[in-house]
């Protein structure tokens, strides 16, 4: 069973997705603080967290801030509807992903199970016989235990972050779209005003940085999507 830390002032609708998540199989501990949501984060005992942006003492940016120092433990930030800037904030900062509120508790859990399919797999253990690596110049992916390498250095990358990166990387050279990117390393469909694709792969561009020659790794083709560049000539 999965455990799920939701970090959220409001303590009757607390109380009712705790009760709702638990019919989906969830456990779910509840704190309604900013600091009280870091300390229960950093506790190595959830699988993700459900992060509310309005929080007493510290707000929820602040906390993700925090919870990303020392831990990459899966976040989906809860943002007020229509408020962009949130959504975009909380994505720059780290977080796995953003549902607006008030938001359909099916589409919560929906959220919840793609962002734990992501981590599960970073969770495995690498194993010899199968494991797995995609290496494009100075960049190297190990699909066994999910980990990265930029110029033989460690690349610190969200799970979600290396699912984007692993997907540009399997298809390089070639345009892959927003929907499709959305629905390969998101696991959910696009819908209009969603930019959160857009921010995971503004996220791996920013750590990525560019080659060795100083030519971009990631080329966007506006209204249309991203692809990896093979060479230099390639952009």
């Amino acid at each position: 069973m999965s455990r799920l830390l939701l970090v959220d002032d409001d303590r009757e609708l607390c109380e009712l997705l705790v009760e709702y998540l638990a019919i989906e199989g969830f456990e779910v501990d509840a704190v309604h603080d900013g600091e009280a949501g870091v300390d229960a984060a950093l506790t190595n005992q959830h699988d993700l967290v459900l992060l509310d942006v309005t929080l007493p003492r510290l707000n929820g940016f602040d906390v993700l801030k925090l919870i990303r120092r020392q831990s990459a433990i899966p976040v989906l930030m809860l943002t007020a509807r229509g408020d962009d800037v949130d959504r975009i904030i909380g994505l720059e900062i780290g977080a796995d992903d953003y549902l607006p509120k008030p938001y359909n508790h099916r589409e919560l859990v929906a959220r919840i199970k793609a962002i734990l399919r992501r981590g599960e797999l970073r969770q495995q253990p690498a194993r010899a016989e199968t494991s797995q690596r995609l290496q494009l110049e100075d960049l190297e992916l190990n699909l066994a235990n999910h980990e990265a390498t930029l110029g033989g250095q460690p690349l610190e990358l969200t799970a979600t972050e290396f699912i984007v990166l692993r997907t540009l990387l399997e298809r390089s050279g070639q345009l892959i779209s927003r929907a499709e990117l959305t629905e390969l390393a998101l696991d959910r469909r696009l819908v209009q005003y969603d930019r959160a694709i857009d921010m995971h792969v503004s996220n791996v561009r920013r750590k990525l940085g560019n080659k060795p020659d100083g030519s971009p790794r990631l080329k966007t083709v506006r209204g249309s999507g991203y692809y990896y560049i093979v060479d230099s000539s390639a952009h």
